[in-house]
């Protein structure tokens, strides 16, 4: 049996009320957009390079959302010691380079388990906790919320295109 990507509902996030539940319910909605937009595709179809020239690919956005996850919130806010799967190394983004279709389903798994672990590392800060970037200094995990809204509504726009190429399936 091929696998295939799982379906997934999207849920309403909250419209009033406090800020945190409303941004961490934002994220997770955006979370679930993606994962819909590789919903009931195979590895094959998710490996598929389906908008030249770009090498991007759902697979690679899985692989480098999973990366995204792990590294803002487990090694830079929670301070795991734990390395991204995937450096950028020059020019290349090793993420969205040699996809084997055979490897979607543990890809979009570790994914899933990314998105548990960052929820984790999340639930016991403050909004207005710092944690400290290598490069930039102090960040709030207030800005970290937004900084992965924006993330995932960018590969969101990417996702969606990718996916009407595929099979025309459309998010609306």
């Amino acid at each position: 049996m091929t696998w295939t990507a799982p379906e997934v509902e999207l849920t309403d996030e909250p419209v009033l009320g406090d800020e945190r539940p409303m941004l961490e319910a934002l994220l997770d909605r955006h979370r679930a957009m993606f994962l819909r937009n590789c919903a009931g595709l195979t590895g094959e179809q998710l490996a598929a390079v389906s908008a030249e020239p770009s090498n991007l690919s759902l697979l690679g956005l899985i692989r480098h959302l999973g990366d995204v996850e792990r590294v803002w919130f487990r090694v830079r806010l929670a301070g795991q010691d734990v390395q991204a799967r995937y450096r950028a190394q020059g020019d290349r983004d090793p993420e969205f380079e040699d996809l084997d279709p055979a490897r979607a389903e543990t890809e979009y798994v570790e994914l899933v388990a990314e998105m548990a672990e960052a929820r984790a590392a999340a639930a016991t800060r403050a909004l207005d906790d710092t944690f400290v970037h290598e490069r930039v200094g102090d960040m709030s995990v207030r800005w970290l919320y937004l900084h992965l809204i924006e993330e995932y509504a960018q590969h969101n726009g990417h996702a969606d295109l990718l996916r009407e190429r595929i099979d025309g399936r459309t998010n609306k």
